[in-house]
């Protein structure tokens, strides 16, 4: 048998779709604006600070250099023409970066697509010479789906559950979240060894390859938290988590359950949409 390449898998960002999730974001926020009231208001606000002391005055027009005064009893008034002033100067800039943006993502011309494709090209025996730059979905996925590990095992006398893709895990919500993650595409390793720093090995439940954003998310699921030896475990589980820099909400997903109150398929879904979104 011939010995396993090592493979680095790459961390990526991918520029060109957050400049554009941004663009959209700031023509939205140009369009709301321009709809609103707010900016229909007649005159301009003057804030004048002296003494640690603010006032307030409403010039009409820009040959009016003292304004009348507005008491700040007159709240509504003074926040609709602050609000006003603060949107005018804003929109300015989100002007420019809005055609900054347009500039970027015209002059790519579609390169980052290219840059992608050209590893994809190599059949896959030539591939396996290769330190990509940048690949397409598909091939990252191949290529982290292809790196080889060994499972904790499960005992044969052990109540087991198999998944759609054939695999036995230990009970019935890790079979849910199995199938949840095979049905929406998204690739997973159940108990995956994980090395930390201090040299221990761990297998947490699921580790689970977000796609878009080229890094792995680790899903613990506690399934008996209403035992107390267990869910003491649990907790220290956690903490090491944490020591290794690995934190809920970021890089590590926890669901939880007793036997009075078992984990839901539609809990596992808004998990799934929330971590990595609808697919």
């Amino acid at each position: 048998m011939s010995k396993q390449r090592k493979r680095t898998i790459m961390k990526y960002t991918d520029l060109y779709s957050k400049a554009e999730k941004r663009y959209r974001l700031l023509s939205e926020i140009m369009q709301e604006k321009k709809a609103s009231a707010v900016t229909e208001l007649p005159g301009k606000i003057h804030i004048a600070v002296a003494d640690q002391r603010v006032k307030y005055y409403l010039r009409s027009d820009k040959a009016d250099k003292t304004g009348e005064y507005i008491s700040k009893t007159e709240t509504s008034k003074i926040r609709q023409y602050v609000q006003k002033a603060y949107d005018e100067k804003v929109l300015k800039l989100i002007k420019r970066e809005i055609n900054a943006l347009e500039r970027f993502l015209k002059s790519s011309d579609g390169i980052a697509d290219r840059i992608k494709l050209e590893y994809s090209k190599y059949p896959d025996e030539v591939k396996w010479f290769i330190d990509p730059i940048d690949m397409t979905d598909e091939d990252y996925i191949k290529l982290w789906e292809g790196i080889r590990y060994e499972t904790k095992g499960i005992s044969d006398y052990a109540t087991v559950y198999e998944t759609k893709r054939g695999e036995r895990v230990r009970s019935k919500s890790e079979l849910n979240i199995a199938n949840a993650l095979a049905e929406r595409g998204i690739p997973y390793k159940y108990e995956c060894p994980l090395k930390l720093k201090n040299g221990i090995k761990i297998h947490p439940d699921f580790t689970v390859l977000h796609v878009k954003e080229r890094r792995q998310i680790y899903w613990e699921h506690r399934g008996m938290m209403d035992d107390k030896d267990y869910a003491t475990k649990a907790v220290l589980r956690i903490k090491t988590y944490r020591k290794n820099g690995i934190f809920i909400g970021q890089d590590l997903i926890i669901t939880e359950e007793t036997s009075a109150d078992p984990l839901g398929t539609n809990e596992i879904d808004a998990v799934i949409t929330d971590h990595f979104g609808k697919q």
